[in-house]
């Protein structure tokens, strides 16, 4: 895993923090989670080791494993719509769907590591890795050229990204960014220091764009470039941790996380950068948002972190997830909410299935009473909270 080669230590527990960051463990598998990917504000998947995927149909309360044919690590996942979606990995695995993940194919493997793929269009797209290797199809993924970029082979590329049709980015090994601006013909070799090395790369408009990584000592770096890539300057990062994924959601709002649970955030387009408290210690490779507020970060320890505000606050929920009992079901004005531990001050939640709190209330006694009858028909989800445990559940009003 391009990530993992980089830790000198690894933190193994969380920490619990009130605030906005979810912590969601589905599915106790350890793995590391590499990457995270949307296709509308509730359909999303992440990808890890060990062959692992998974998928989330309501906004990531609940996430289901998907068959996907290897137990190769999977480092980096990507949909052109929401049907079709590719993931690639060690080995050079490349898998695609057409089903919404419902199969996955394997379309190619070998000895190279692909960290990341990105495509531009239905048919055309990229994916980079070792062995200075970058990859291109023109026929959604059944065929797949090593493109030739003059670059020894002992380079590595962590990160691609495109801007449209024609212009790309790879980024990766001794700051090496290559650009391209005819669909990966060319490309032009640009190096902001040879003792660094760049996790990812992100161009929120066609002129401006963010890399970032970690220098020598393996402390954060972020470089910006307002002309499209022609001249790079650093930012200031307010960390010492190694830094490997950067998203923004606007052109002066981003986010880039970390070692160690770091989450950054910029509310000013890189100028300064805020510390959040991601409420984990683990570390953070892959963050994704659906619009300004929601949004989605996954790590070590199977680590999957939401924010429904922008990142305002963080919580830090625990892996464990038993079921609540939930009568009757489905019901029409109110349900009865049983939980299997004697609550303290628990914090008792009902969503709808786009992830909106509607309902929030503190309980002490093992069941519950809640009044539904102002709630439009529909599915909900019930999620009961305690500094140790969550337990989860969904009902129907009718």
């Amino acid at each position: 895993m391009k990530k993992l080669l980089f830790l000198i230590c690894l933190s193994l527990f969380s920490t619990f923090t009130f605030s906005q960051w979810t912590k969601q463990n589905p599915i106790p598998t350890g793995n590391a989670m590499q990457s995270v990917f949307f296709t509308n504000a509730t359909t999303g998947y992440t990808v890890g080791t060990n062959g692992t995927i998974l998928k989330t149909t309501d906004s990531g309360i609940t996430w289901n494993a998907q068959s996907s044919g290897t137990t190769k690590d999977l480092e980096s996942v990507f949909f052109t719509d929401a049907n079709t979606g590719y993931c690639t990995g060690s080995f050079r695995t490349i898998l695609k769907t057409i089903n919404g993940g419902s199969v996955w194919t394997v379309l190619s493997s070998g000895e190279n590591y692909l960290s990341s793929v990105y495509f531009t269009d239905a048919n055309t797209g990229y994916a980079v890795g070792n062995g200075a290797t970058i990859l291109k199809t023109i026929d959604g993924g059944t065929n797949w050229t090593a493109l030739s970029i003059g670059i020894p082979s002992y380079y590595y590329f962590h990160s691609v990204y495109f801007t449209d049709a024609n212009t790309g980015y790879a980024v990766g090994f001794s700051g090496t960014i290559l650009k391209t601006i005819n669909a990966g013909t060319n490309w032009s070799t640009l190096s902001i220091g040879s003792t660094i090395i760049l996790n990812s790369v992100y161009f929120p408009d066609a002129f401006t764009g963010y890399v970032v990584g970690q220098d020598e000592l393996l402390k954060g770096i972020i470089f910006k470039t307002i002309n499209g890539g022609t001249n790079w300057v650093a930012l200031s990062s307010g960390t010492n941790q190694p830094l490997y994924s950067v998203f923004f959601t606007d052109a002066n709002t981003g986010y880039i996380l970390g070692a160690g649970g770091t989450i950054l955030k910029t509310k000013d387009g890189g100028t300064t950068w805020n510390v959040q408290l991601s409420g984990t210690t683990y570390d953070l490779f892959s963050v994704y948002f659906t619009d300004a507020n929601t949004g989605y970060a996954v790590g070590l320890g199977g680590t999957i972190l939401k924010t429904t505000n922008g990142g305002t606050g963080f919580t830090d929920l625990s892996k464990k997830s038993n079921t609540l009992n939930i009568y009757p079901n489905p019901s029409s004005d109110y349900i009865t909410i049983e939980t299997s531990t004697i609550p303290a001050n628990d914090q008792l939640s009902i969503l709808n299935i786009e992830g909106q709190q509607l309902i929030s209330r503190q309980v002490v006694q093992p069941k519950t009473q809640v009044d539904i009858s102002n709630l439009p028909n529909g599915v909900y989800f019930v999620r009961m909270t305690s500094d140790k445990t969550v337990e989860v559940g969904k009902f129907v009003k009718q």
